[in-house]
């Protein structure tokens, strides 16, 4: 069976009584490429186990298991039980978990199930949970990289660089902790049902230690947070605010300019080693 052709699918789907699940995110791929070059991609081979959300029904697992050692697909949608078993039968080297990512402790997953194999991610992410669930993945440091597709403007916002308009806390975060690369779009219309906007596939790639040194990590990222709370705002303006009852504005003024900053500068003008000079300087004043 072609996972990805658009008569098979269809017919799949309506011997099974599947219906497509908004609210999940679902859109189901139908041009075979992509899962093939998405998991190429993902540099998946025997020695590795790869973690995959949201299979749908398979052809992204199948593309996965080729390579890979292990494949463990997470899936929350109960509904697509019997396709997947159907679809991934002759695919011993995958399983598939009934489970929602977002309450699933990674670390322990990866423990569990990937011993002695590389832990890497491969997903085509629903798009209404990409920034929690890509923040997840990264924090757990559970994984050495993440090959996702997502929408193509999370992709820029993750990308984005000082002083753009797509630059914010989340692409800060994401650098922080990994080198990002956007490595190939995908058009709507190569899903079923069409999404209205157009995909990236993006690789995160994690090192051993994070991008950038700091003292203190949940400090830095508490800073980044409150540089971009409220744009408009200068830097020491939105530190203030974060900081009330902590530190004066008198004591900001002095981080801000004992980190070489100006006082006025705006957080979004930051690179990922400006805040982490002035998160260490706050940290030696709290």
């Amino acid at each position: 069976m072609n996972l990805c052709n658009i008569d098979e699918v269809k017919a799949l789907l309506g011997r099974h009584g599947f219906h497509f699940s908004k609210s999940m995110g679902q859109n189901f791929l139908i041009q075979s490429w992509v899962p093939e070059q998405i998991a190429e991609a993902s540099g998946a081979d025997k020695e590795t186990g790869v973690l995959e959300i949201g299979p749908g029904i398979g052809p992204l697992t199948r593309a996965l298991a080729s390579r890979a050692g292990k494949v463990v697909s997470l899936e929350l949608d109960r509904s697509l039980e019997p396709i997947l078993a159907e679809t991934l039968a002759d695919c011993p080297n995958a399983h598939v978990v009934f489970a929602d990512v977002t309450k699933t402790n990674c670390k322990e997953l990866v423990e569990r199930e990937f011993a002695g194999l590389k832990p890497m991610v491969c997903a085509n992410l629903p798009y209404n949970i990409t920034t929690p669930v890509i923040t997840q993945l990264l924090e757990s440091r559970a994984f050495q990289r993440l090959t996702v597709m997502i929408q193509k403007e999370a992709a820029q916002r993750i990308c984005a660089k000082p002083g753009t308009a797509n630059y914010c806390a989340f692409s800060l975060l994401c650098q922080y902790f990994a080198h990002c690369e956007p490595l190939f779009d995908v058009p709507r219309d190569c899903f079923l049902p069409a999404p209205k906007v157009t995909s990236t596939v993006l690789q995160l790639t994690i090192g051993d230690t994070p991008t950038a040194a700091v003292e203190n990590e949940a400090l830095l990222l508490r800073v980044i947070n409150a540089s971009f709370a409220q744009r408009r705002k200068t830097l020491q303006n939105g530190l203030s605010s974060a900081f009330s009852g902590q530190l004066s504005k008198e004591e900001i003024s002095a981080c801000i300019e004992e980190a070489g900053l100006p006082v006025t500068i705006r957080g979004e003008k930051m690179g990922l080693a400006e805040f982490a000079r002035l998160a260490d300087c706050i940290n030696a004043h709290l």
